[in-house]
């Protein structure tokens, strides 16, 4: 307790990491204010809880800590930012121009980050629209009325500041990028998601603690809920060390190279993006079924996360699409290459295509397991909801949640951990260092 109270210290005494924290804290503080300011014509008074909390809808208004069905002006939050910022990653990877204008360095990375931004404005306007239809359904279902007279108003007024609004916190993500701690984007999309905890959490003791309920089985979710946090842990910064030897080269007087290092690969280099992928497939047959009311019992059970064939599907969606992204972003001979340039090589294994081989059979070998372990972080809510955990809570147990909020905090420890070494400071943790995500794209998940 007392290295920890140093710790901290040691943390506030640094300027530089205290004006990051604290900006970092201030600009999302405006973003939670936004979350709760409604849009204009919206009742604020009639809206009551019933929106969609399932499939892709309930994804997004995980990320937004709620304003998506609270119908906030930042409704749509970070998300129209993410999807074109995937949409850019993928497009670098695919088509050629794109990649020679990300080798420019910082020039070609500033318009991939023009071109993302005018990407958002285009989502977001798609997007803005479709979520009107989406108030109007509530509206009718008696969720939330509108103010007499906006009506003549609403879809352009509405359109207006939901893309203003999304556009705003696109610039907080890249001010906290620029000038506080950690990735922008990744941090509004964790506060979102952290924000619907405690709301969760105490309904889950309330469920729990009735005189029906049952006090121990609430204490042994807990004790779950932390044994799978460590697991998340361990897939998100797993790695295997291939050796890699340099040969030695003397120049003058001075010897370079013949160090022995390590080439890490990732067992999850994919990310959280085939968990993503897997909810926006398994969302079809939610459209479906609510346009097939009879006979439409397989496509229905594709809806609840909690049905066995919805685990099973979406388990096979989640493996496959993970060796697919895997690799997409993913090049062996370009590591191979890498190497060779700069006078490495692995041991007992031929420069050239023996090393392409190498390295992509033991990508192909840990992509596998770690493929099979994303999967079952996928399914875990739908695990737990069967045992009578409430859906709520449940989301906290696995998926996009847990994964993205767990990235987020070891890639933010890992750089209050970097500025505490550079001040010769001990670290945050006893031994060894705290591995980040690695970085280089516009958007981190």
């Amino acid at each position: 307790m007392k290295k920890l109270i140093q710790t901290f210290k040691n943390i506030w005494s640094i300027d530089e990491l205290k004006n990051k924290i604290l900006f970092t804290l201030l600009l999302v503080g405006i973003y939670r204010i936004g979350s709760h300011i409604v849009l204009p014509g919206i009742d604020a008074t009639s809206i009551k809880t019933g929106g969609s909390s399932n499939g892709l809808l309930g994804l997004i208004d995980s990320f937004s800590g709620g304003a998506f069905n609270n119908a906030s002006i930042f409704a749509l939050g970070i998300m129209p930012y993410i999807s074109a910022s995937i949409f850019m990653q993928l497009v670098t990877v695919l088509v050629p121009t794109f990649q020679k204008m990300q080798k420019e360095g910082e020039s070609g990375q500033k318009k991939i980050n023009q071109y993302t931004r005018y990407l958002t404005v285009a989502v977001t306007l798609v997007q803005a629209s479709a979520y009107v239809k989406y108030l109007e359904q509530m509206m009718m279902q008696g969720n939330m009325s509108m103010m007499p007279g906006f009506t003549n108003y609403f879809l352009l007024s509405t359109v207006v500041v939901l893309t203003a609004g999304s556009l705003f916190v696109m610039w907080l993500g890249e001010k906290i990028t620029d000038k506080g701690l950690g990735n922008g984007a990744s941090i509004i999309i964790m506060i979102g998601i952290i924000a619907r905890l405690p709301n969760t959490f105490l309904q889950e003791l309330s469920a729990k603690s009735t005189p029906s309920g049952h006090i121990l089985l609430f204490i042994l979710e807990i004790a779950l809920y932390i044994a799978i946090n460590m697991g998340c842990i361990l897939i998100i910064q797993g790695v295997r060390k291939v050796p890699v030897n340099y040969a030695k080269q003397i120049v003058g007087n001075r010897q370079f190279g013949g160090a022995r290092q390590f080439l890490p690969l990732k067992v999850n280099a994919s990310g959280v993006m085939p968990i993503i992928f897997a909810q926006a497939i398994l969302f079809i047959p939610t459209i479906f079924a609510n346009f097939n009311t009879e006979g439409s019992g397989f496509l229905r059970a594709l809806t609840d996360q909690s049905n066995l064939w919805y685990m099973i599907i979406y388990s096979v969606v989640v493996i496959a699409f993970t060796f697919l992204y895997t690799a997409l972003i993913f090049n062996p001979k370009q590591i191979a290459d890498n190497l060779k340039q700069n006078n490495g090589f692995i041991p007992g294994v031929k420069p050239g295509q023996p090393t392409v081989d190498y390295i992509g059979n033991i990508m192909d070998k840990i992509t596998f397991p770690g493929a099979v372990a994303l999967a079952l972080i996928g399914i875990l809510p739908g695990i737990v909801q069967r045992f009578g955990v409430q859906p709520g809570f449940a989301s906290f147990f696995g998926g996009t949640s847990l994964l993205i909020m767990v990235a987020v905090i070891l890639d933010t420890l890992q750089q209050i951990e970097t500025h505490l070494l550079m001040r010769q400071y001990d670290g945050l943790m006893k031994s060894g260092r705290i591995q980040g995500r690695q970085s280089g794209s516009a958007v981190q998940i």
